[in-house]
């Protein structure tokens, strides 16, 4: 089988691998679609520092099971799935209160463990999870990236009447955007990016409002319209962003955070003290696969609104150049095996 590695930061190569063969309750996929996320990337250039080295990364991916291992029923070889990436332990304290995501023992496919960037891949039997025909392959690929987005709204708890502002306007910030409006129904949501062709793609998934700060700022554009925003979302994830949102946000406001920097954010704490403001931030997703699967075969989200690209896996470097240098015309790119 050919799988995509990487070797060391900075060197990808399509390796032929012997086939993967399922250990105890596990189940191989064959795959069909697999997206390209900026995890990926960072991988890649040795930036995530949860990685291991060599590595097949890719955590977003889709396709049939093909075989399965001991304890696993058989029946299932045939179906279509997709793979949450989050492996966990069971019995940690996360673990315990339904967090497996932030599992002391975390394991994440395509990161800690092989993923999917391949002909084959290999995963718990529980992180495979049916795609009903209804759903097409290449959009159940996208699956992955809504559960991002169902993870941090699960914690904010949108409502109709919410005000929103939502920093950033690439995959993660669409993706909420279309769950704000798709599946809680606020009534208004603004987004701020600083790339005029994404604010439009911003448009095109449900966004109310787009406000370019590349010269103006977002603080003072609200101000001057006497907007408080109830809810905030850091998809762009800039350190900066933090003060600026505890700042524009109304008091009793809710503020998630998505970011994954490890630079220094400075906030003054009486800024959030006086408002009492609630900070939520999210990693990956605990246990949203089922629900995103649900959205998806309601029409609530429209996945196909993203994807821009489609690539032989074998082009992959191609794919992932495209994917990080051109943010106006590129959203998500999907591989294809």
């Amino acid at each position: 089988m050919k799988s995509i590695v990487i070797q060391q930061p900075g060197k990808l190569v399509i390796e032929t691998r012997p086939q993967l063969q399922p250990a105890a309750g596990e189940v191989r996929i064959k795959v069909s679609y697999a997206g390209i996320c900026g995890s990926d990337v960072h991988i890649y250039h040795g930036h995530n520092p949860f990685a291991k080295y060599p590595r097949v990364i890719g955590h977003e991916f889709f396709g049939h099971i093909d075989c399965v291992g001991d304890g696993v029923d058989p029946a299932r070889i045939g179906e279509r799935v997709v793979i949450d990436p989050v492996v966990s332990c069971g019995n940690c304290y996360p673990c315990s209160i339904g967090r497996p995501n932030v599992c002391s023992k975390l394991q994440v496919i395509g990161v800690h463990r092989d993923g999917g960037f391949s002909d084959y891949a290999v995963a718990p039997a529980a992180n495979a999870y049916v795609v009903p025909d209804s759903i097409p392959d290449q959009l159940a690929s996208m699956v992955e990236p809504f559960t991002i987005a169902a993870n941090i709204t699960a914690f904010l708890k949108p409502a109709a009447q919410d005000t929103a502002l939502v920093y950033g306007a690439g995959p993660m910030g669409l993706t909420v955007i279309q769950v704000l409006k798709g599946v809680y129904g606020v009534q208004k949501v603004i987004v701020t990016d600083r790339i005029e062709e994404r604010l439009q793609m911003a448009r095109d998934n449900g966004a109310d409002r787009a406000i370019n700060n590349q010269h103006n700022s977002v603080a003072e554009q609200l101000a001057a319209e006497n907007i408080h925003p109830t809810l905030v979302i850091d998809a762009a994830c800039h350190p900066s962003i933090l003060q600026e949102a505890i700042n524009v946000a109304s008091p009793a406001a809710r503020i998630g955070m998505m970011g994954f920097s490890g630079e220094a954010s400075s906030i003054s704490q009486q800024s959030i003290t006086s408002k009492e403001i609630s900070l939520f931030s999210s990693r990956l997703n605990s246990h949203r696969f089922p629900q995103v699967i649900e959205w998806m075969a309601q029409g609530k989200i429209n996945p196909e609104k993203l994807i821009t690209h489609c690539m032989p896996g074998a082009e992959v470097e191609a794919a992932m150049t495209l994917f990080e240098k051109d943010q106006r015309a590129c959203c998500k790119v999907l591989l294809k095996f």
